[in-house]
């Protein structure tokens, strides 16, 4: 029986691995420590897994304590976390796609993301996703209601930023 539960759940970590990757890049700020959030996330998922009841996705499932356990950790962390820069990433864009108004802007929005607290941040995160409202408010363990209120509010302070 745990073979199979092993079998299992590593089968659906890699089929939704880019998700722990995407949290790790957003509470990381270099390679190291993104290695070792995901290990840590990874050890979380396997320890909580039997208990997975599969009353929801696998992959809601896997987002909720993904984002837990960057956030606990975050929290924990004397030092502050900072996550990757910007203007780091190496992005391939075509030529013809090219538009320097747009880079600017998304440059600007992501600065302005990282000035958010880290659950306002993980909302963010997961609304840019496309992730739904309930979807949101499972994972983050909060109402609906308080998921669209906040994002709401966010969306207004990020315009008054974007276009001032």
């Amino acid at each position: 029986m745990k073979k199979e539960l092993e079998h299992e759940f590593v089968s659906n970590l890699e089929k939704h691995q880019n998700i722990v990757h995407k949290i790790c890049r957003m509470y990381t700020n270099d390679q190291e420590s993104h290695n070792d959030l995901f290990q840590e996330i990874t050890i979380q998922l396997w320890n909580a897994y039997p208990k997975f009841r599969g009353d929801s996705k696998f992959s809601t499932w896997m987002y909720r304590v993904a984002l837990n356990t960057a956030i606990t950790l975050y929290r924990k962390s004397k030092k502050e976390l900072r996550t990757q820069n910007y203007d780091e990433v190496s992005f391939k864009i075509k030529a013809d796609d090219y538009n320097d108004e747009v880079e600017k802007q998304l440059q600007l929005m992501y600065k302005a993301v990282k000035e958010l607290n880290d659950i306002d941040k993980a909302l963010v995160f997961l609304y840019l996703e496309d992730q739904s409202y309930r979807e949101i408010s499972e994972m983050l363990g909060i109402s609906e209601v308080n998921a669209r209120v906040k994002m709401n509010r966010i969306k207004k302070a990020l315009r008054n930023i974007l276009n001032p």
